[in-house]
């Protein structure tokens, strides 16, 4: 059983917040979080980030970035990250975790780009790519709970 989720990406200000609130939204019974490998600590989440999940109704303006830690990662049931770098990253940092860590993308066979101090258009973009990933997440964590 799923209960706990974690995404992480790098900064903890663009791709993971967005990942988070759609998760949140769609399963609100699961609790899910967010962190950063390299966390911009106490920062909120990019403006873009916040005006394009708010155009889908979702609020995610008062999220602060926060750093990933061990106990982030030993408490969740399943960690989601945007590449496979950092699910190589978190694995070598903390070992006994490798087998919770998949690539959000993990079923298409896809990374996440980051848009961090990027246009837009990589924001929206980053976005339809999260938003496919998660569909197939929610499919899988919904039939094994």
């Amino acid at each position: 059983m799923i209960k706990n989720v974690l995404v992480v990406c790098i900064g903890n200000i663009c791709r993971s917040p967005m990942a988070e609130g759609l998760l949140k939204h769609a399963l609100p019974r699961l609790t899910v979080s967010s962190a950063g490998i390299a966390a911009l600590v106490g920062r909120s989440a990019d403006p873009i980030s916040v005006d394009l999940l708010a155009k889908g109704g979702l609020d995610i303006s008062s999220h602060r970035a926060r750093q990933l830690t061990g106990i982030d990662a030993a408490m969740a049931d399943l960690i989601l990250v945007m590449d496979q770098k950092q699910k190589h990253d978190i694995a070598s940092k903390y070992p006994y975790v490798s087998g919770k860590i998949f690539r959000l993308g993990e079923f298409g066979k896809f990374d996440i780009p980051d848009p961090y101090r990027k246009p837009r258009s990589d924001f929206e973009s980053a976005l339809k790519l999260i938003d496919l990933g998660l569909k197939a997440w929610i499919s899988k964590i919904s039939a094994v709970n």
